[in-house]
């Protein structure tokens, strides 16, 4: 079988699953067909919006589908139709079994993972919050139980202690299109071997990455800097590390993009008190002080420090 004869149907949302996509797509594989989220509105005027993937599958003339229901029968007999050799997932939701067992060479998943670490929706941000060196990428077939399938392929990078989550997830993204194309070509060769990920977690429970939440997101100004910042690099640009300061009987959201590591001992402050004494803004950790480089006031637009302090004097408040 060649690549022109592995009729492949896509399913995918975000930014991140585009750059596979393409990558099949460019490399002239038989994409038969698109599967993504439906149109949302959003903004004001609250005017639909196509996802990413839709928007680079409709320049490209591919066929989508957009179910509201994975199970809907009219959607399942349209899947039926293509009958496609096979199914790849790249940050979609979860699939029903009717689903991802229809093609004969089955449904690959591509994880933003080192599988079975990070089981769950947001492996990037954990693998950051954590404090984490290197995590990587993952090709596996699909199962009844979430992000539990056995493993085709893995790559790995370093994760710098200046990264943030934008940065691996751009690095990520390029290394998993790369493998999604390896991947593929494995299964039309038939070269792959999978390796049962069960033989991979030495009988330990493998660290989970469930959902980020608006309190995940909440500074606690109580833990060491290395914490601090790692949840600040962890959630940069997006959603966003947050505190709340009170200034004139008013409190106001900060939402928190970059900081540094001070080696300034904090010992004997009160955690989350602020200093600008020396044109930094320096928040009171549990062992030291962490630098704040790029902030956003609600409402307002996201500054460097320094823009940031000519209209705002933070000096001597309290980070809540």
């Amino acid at each position: 079988m060649t690549k022109q004869d592995l009729k492949i149907v896509f399913f995918g949302t975000p930014e991140f699953a585009v750059a596979s996509l393409a990558k099949l797509v460019d490399g002239g594989y038989n994409v038969a067909a698109v599967v993504t989220m439906p149109d949302k509105p959003a903004g004001r005027g609250k005017h639909l919006m196509q996802s990413d993937v839709k928007r680079y599958a409709v320049e490209k003339g591919l066929p989508v589908l957009q179910p509201e229901r994975l199970k809907a029968d009219d959607f399942v007999d349209a899947l039926r139709a293509i009958d496609a050799d096979l199914f790849i997932v790249i940050a979609f939701r979860m699939l029903p079994e009717v689903v991802w067992q229809m093609p004969r060479l089955g449904t690959f998943n591509l994880h933003a993972s080192l599988l079975p670490k990070y089981r769950g929706a947001a492996p990037l941000n954990w693998a950051v919050i954590n404090g984490d060196k290197e995590t990587g990428v993952t090709t596996f077939f699909l199962k009844h139980e979430i992000d539990t399938g056995d493993i085709i392929q893995q790559r790995r990078i370093d994760i710098a202690d200046t990264d943030n989550v934008g940065i691996v997830h751009d690095k990520l993204m390029l290394l998993g299109a790369d493998m999604v194309v390896e991947t593929v070509d494995a299964i039309i060769d038939g070269t792959f071997k999978t390796i049962p990920q069960e033989e991979l977690t030495g009988g330990k429970t493998p660290t989970t990455a469930p959902k980020i939440f608006k309190d995940t997101c909440h500074l606690d100004w109580t833990k060491s800097a290395e914490s601090v910042h790692n949840l600040v690099r962890g959630l940069s640009p997006y959603p966003a590390a947050w505190n709340t300061v009170d200034k004139a009987d008013k409190e106001i959201q900060l939402k928190i993009y970059e900081t540094a590591r001070t080696g300034k001992s904090a010992v004997g402050a009160v955690p989350g008190s602020i200093t600008t004494a020396d044109g930094r803004i320096m928040v009171a950790c549990a062992d030291e002080y962490l630098q704040i480089n790029s902030l956003q006031q609600s409402g307002k637009k996201r500054m460097d420090y320094k823009e940031f302090l000519r209209g705002f004097d933070l000096n001597g408040l309290q980070m809540k």
